[in-house]
């Protein structure tokens, strides 16, 4: 069996605080293949590595991104509240991600705008790994369908993945309706991933990178399964448990 690529989920966040370079350091540091992030742009449409649409939760602030200027978010503390270690550690641009990180480690930006489904987030991601030439080493994946026949169109070389719910809610976009996004991997919940979904996804020559799996068990069993890749928040504990067997 194949051991599947490790992504390491909004860097290494079990032991880091989510979505800031450090995160990201300490996967590469760690040895994963990849590194999950989510994006969104902020009110003067800067490219915000966060997953919440408040910065409440992951920072000392408050509000809404989408209502913030970078000048406003760039004096957010996004490391305190996981340790204080970590005090002062701000949040990062994707531009700051791709400078340090891009061509070293597969990086799998999540396009996070299911709030603003119709802003510029893909088009100016997309600028972007025009720019830095990165096309071969992203994958732009969405629970927002529609942004990847956006990515299909302006940049057709960069893989693209459909994120879907779990159990009952994705099983649509899992199976016919997912059809039409013309994706390149789906991305689903590890509990929703079947040997009949695994065979039907590889014989369409897709690829199966599921979120976010951590228990030794589970990791396992997606190996046994032939998943492409493995998302999780403790990369060096995946790879322990994945190439133990």
């Amino acid at each position: 069996m194949k051991t599947p690529l490790i992504f390491a989920h909004r860097g290494a966040s079990a032991l880091a605080p989510e979505n800031t370079m450090a995160a990201f350091r300490l996967a590469h540091e760690l040895g994963a293949d990849g590194i999950e992030l989510d994006v969104m742009l902020s009110a003067d449409g800067k490219m915000v590595v966060i997953h919440d649409h408040a910065v409440d939760r992951t920072t000392n602030g408050q509000g809404k991104v989408r209502q913030m200027t970078w000048e406003q978010l760039k004096t957010l503390d996004a490391g305190i509240k996981f340790d204080a270690r970590f005090n002062g550690e701000p949040l990062p641009l994707l531009e700051q991600v791709f400078e340090e990180l891009g061509g070293q480690i597969l990086i799998n930006v999540e396009l996070k705008n299911d709030a603003t489904p119709g802003d510029q987030l893909t088009e100016t991601v997309i600028d972007l790994i025009r720019r830095t030439g990165l096309q071969d080493a992203i994958i732009l994946s969405s629970f927002v369908a529609r942004n990847l026949l956006k990515a299909e169109r302006l940049e057709p070389s960069v893989e693209r993945g459909l994120l879907t719910r779990p159990h009952l809610l994705g099983a649509p976009f899992r199976g016919w309706l997912g059809k039409h996004y013309h994706y390149n991997a789906l991305h689903p919940f590890f509990k929703d991933v079947t040997p009949r979904l695994v065979r039907r996804l590889h014989a369409e020559n897709k690829k199966v990178n599921v979120w976010t799996v951590d228990k030794p068990a589970d990791l396992l069993r997606m190996k046994e399964l032939g998943v492409d890749s493995v998302i999780c928040n403790d990369p060096a504990h995946a790879r322990k448990v994945l190439e133990s067997t």
